[in-house]
Formats: C-alpha cells, sequence, structure tokens
C-alpha cells in the first residue's frame, strides 16, 4: 500500500494544485483546510472534503506544509509532538528551513522540494502547455530537492512525492537547503524578479516620453526573448559591437559593483528573516 500523505493548506491555491496532482497518484491522501472558503474550494474543483489535523497526521508518513512561510513554524511546533518517529515532513520552500523555524526533533525528517516553474525555452506543443507559466498543471517543469534532516534512505520518498505533486517533470535536482536559499529568494527573487521590474518600470517610461504602449511592450518582449536565447546559450549567436558597449557602459549605470553580495549568507539570512 502506498504512504500516507497528510497535506496541510490544502484548500489554498498552492494546496489545490498539490491536491489535484495527488489525486493523479495512488498515495492515500488526508486534506486539512482551516478557513471554509478553502474548504470549498477544494470540494468545487477538486471534489475533496477535509478532515481534522488530527485525524490527518495521524500514523501519516508524509506531512505536506503547503502553507505561507509566516506559519511554518507555528504550525510544525504544533504538530511535532504528535507525529510518530521517522515521519517526513515536507516543506515547499527553503525559508523557515533555512531560518530554523523547524521543531529540533531529531527522530524527523525534514525535506524540502521546490519548483523551477516551466522554461522561457520549452517544447510544448499543446496551447495548454505553452499557457501554463506556473507549472503543475501541463506544462513539463523542473523541480530542486534537499533532504535537511533524516536517513539517506527517505530521499527517494520525498522526491517522489515532490514529483507527484509538481508533475509533469523535467528534471529533478538535488541540492541542500543553503543552494535552495541561493535559489530562492537570491537568483529568482532578489535578482530575478528585481530586475524585472525594473525594465517593466523601463518600458513604462518610453511609454510616458511618448511610445505607443503595445509598441514598447512587443519591442521589449520581443528583445528579451532574443537577447536571452543568445545569452543562455539557447541559440549560438553573438551581439552586434553596439549592443555589446551598451551593455558595458549600461551595466555600471544600472547596477552597483558589489552586488553580487546579495548572493552572501549574511545577505540572503537578511531576506529570509523579512520573509518569515
Amino acid at each position: 500500500m502506498k504512504e500516507t500523505i497528510a497535506l496541510f493548506g490544502a484548500g489554498g491555491k498552492m494546496g489545490v494544485r498539490l491536491s489535484k496532482n495527488l489525486q493523479k497518484s495512488d498515495y492515500v491522501v488526508r486534506h486539512v483546510e482551516p478557513s471554509q472558503v478553502g474548504r470549498d474550494r477544494l470540494k468545487t474543483e477538486c471534489g475533496l472534503d477535509c478532515v481534522s489535523a488530527d485525524q490527518a497526521i495521524d500514523n501519516a508518513d508524509v506531512v505536506i506544509l503547503a502553507v505561507p512561510d509566516t506559519l511554518i513554524g507555528k504550525i510544525s511546533h504544533e504538530i511535532a509532538p504528535k507525529l510518530k518517529a521517522g515521519t517526513m515532513v515536507m516543506l515547499l520552500d527553503a525559508a523557515a528551513p533555512f531560518a530554523g523555524h523547524l521543531p529540533d526533533r531529531k527522530d524527523l525528517t525534514y525535506f524540502v522540494a521546490h519548483p523551477c516553474h516551466p522554461t522561457i525555452f520549452n517544447d510544448e506543443t499543446t496551447e495548454a502547455g505553452r499557457r501554463d507559466y506556473f507549472g503543475g498543471g501541463a506544462a513539463k517543469q523542473s523541480i530542486t530537492s534537499a533532504l535537511m534532516q533524516g536517513p539517506e534512505s527517505a530521499f527517494d520518498l520525498g522526491e517522489a512525492v515532490a514529483k507527484a505533486i509538481y508533475q509533469p517533470i523535467k528534471n529533478s535536482y538535488r541540492l541542500t537547503v543553503d543552494q535552495m536559499a541561493l535559489l530562492e529568494p537570491g537568483l529568482s527573487e532578489t535578482v530575478c524578479a528585481t530586475l524585472l521590474q525594473v525594465m517593466r518600470d523601463a518600458m513604462d517610461e518610453t511609454v510616458r516620453r511618448g511610445v505607443p504602449h503595445d509598441c514598447a511592450r512587443d519591442f521589449l518582449l520581443g528583445h528579451m526573448n532574443i537577447l536571452a536565447a543568445v545569452i543562455f546559450n539557447e541559440i549560438p549567436g553573438a551581439f552586434s559591437d553596439a549592443c555589446n558597449k551598451a551593455i558595458t557602459f549600461g551595466k555600471p549605470r544600472l547596477m552597483r559593483d558589489d552586488w553580487l553580495k546579495v548572493f552572501d549568507r549574511e545577505e540572503i539570512a537578511e531576506s529570509i528573516r523579512r520573509i518569515t
């Protein structure tokens, strides 16, 4: 018989995504959702009912906390005394584990699994796949996993559950929790999301200065496509001398000399402190 999973936050946006994918698996899943709105959503979209937290964790093999980072510490400490030795507690983000918010129980397994989301360069052939920007639906995505605490033999179970909740899967990467924190919030949010917001602000500024909005948007997104394809070696190519000069003079105009310090452990830790 397959393992039993207790899914906390099952009626939230992420929880419903996971619930739908777990319906495609043969795991035994018990759903926990405190809000009536969430319970109604889970019933409407998945046809599933919820149970109490105590019912869900009773003899469960895996407990997935699909809840906000700010609640991880509170919920994990509430349920930890009731979990049998060897239970896997799975987190969907490295922030709370990195920050030390999990209970000090050496006989529990702590596993972190986070999606990469579908890449902008893909071979999706269906409209649903091309429009699945988040992943966990029609488009393939890669995943990252870390066995933070527990026996080495537990990794296979954690990875299997991660593949089930984030399917369909492209690649699966094993990392440490510290490496996952470098990727998020470091790479994905502090750097990528910030610079994308800067690009949006720059586009809006060209519109303010007279360029038609749709033209500016098409121009920016089209150049993002081809420039990214070259920069990330998706295609062979080289920039023009003019473009290289613009980068050479533009980068110090836009970026501080010490910007790579955002990846220093103390910077990552401070970012995660703010999040959690």
